[in-house]
C-alpha cells in the first residue's frame, strides 16, 4: 500500500479519548466505514496482500473483524469463518481462551469449520495485547491449521501484542499511539 493511501485510512479513523474508560485513547474504526473510499482502500489493499497466497480461509474476529473478514474472503474467493465469543453460535463449537486485563475471555468457531492442514488468515480490526490474536492461533493450532498470517486494519504497538503472535508474521495497515 503506498503512503498516500495509508495515510487516507489513517485519517479516516476516530480517535475516542477516555473510552470504554478513563485513560483509553479507543481507535474507532466506524468512522472508516462511513467512508466507501477508506473502507475499499482497506479490503483492497488484504486482497492484494493474500492474492497469491493461497488462503483457504478468512478466519475474523468479533465483531470488526467481521467486516473486513467477509469482503475480504469474497475477493479471495475463499471460505469466511466467524470466531465468536461465547453462546454466539448454535450448534457443536471448539474455542480457547484468552486472558484480559480484568479475567478471561473465550472466542468459538463451529466445530468442523476449519480441518487440518488448511490455510487460514486471522484478521481482527485491531491488536492491542494480543491476546485476541493469541486465542485464535491456539484455536487454529488445535485444529492443525496452517496459519498463513495475522492481519489487522490497526495496531497499537506501545502495547506489544505483536510479542504474543508465537512468531507468526503480522502485517497492519497503519500504526497508531495509545493503550
Amino acid at each position: 500500500m503506498d503512503d498516500v493511501s495509508r495515510q487516507y485510512i489513517s485519517d479516516s479513523i476516530r480517535t475516542v479519548p477516555d473510552f470504554p474508560k478513563k485513560g483509553i485513547m479507543f481507535h474507532d474504526v466506524t468512522t472508516l466505514l462511513l467512508d466507501p473510499k477508506a473502507f475499499q482502500l482497506s479490503v483492497d489493499d488484504f486482497a492484494a496482500r493474500y492474492k497469491d497466497k493461497k488462503i483457504d480461509i478468512v478466519a475474523g474476529f468479533e465483531a470488526r473483524g467481521f467486516i473486513f473478514g467477509a469482503p475480504l474472503a469474497l475477493q479471495l474467493k475463499c471460505a469466511f469463518v466467524p470466531l465468536r465469543k461465547p453462546g454466539k453460535l448454535p450448534g457443536e463449537t471448539i474455542g480457547a481462551s484468552y486472558k484480559l486485563e480484568y479475567g478471561e475471555d473465550r472466542i468459538e468457531m463451529h466445530a468442523g469449520a476449519i480441518t487440518e492442514g488448511q490455510r487460514v488468515l486471522l484478521l481482527d480490526d485491531l491488536i492491542a495485547t494480543g491476546g485476541t490474536l493469541a486465542a485464535g492461533i491456539k484455536l487454529m493450532k488445535q485444529v492443525k491449521a496452517e496459519i498463513v498470517e495475522c492481519a489487522c486494519v490497526i495496531e497499537l504497538p506501545d502495547l506489544k501484542g505483536a510479542k504474543k503472535l508465537d512468531g507468526l508474521p503480522l502485517y497492519v495497515q497503519v500504526q497508531k499511539e495509545g493503550d
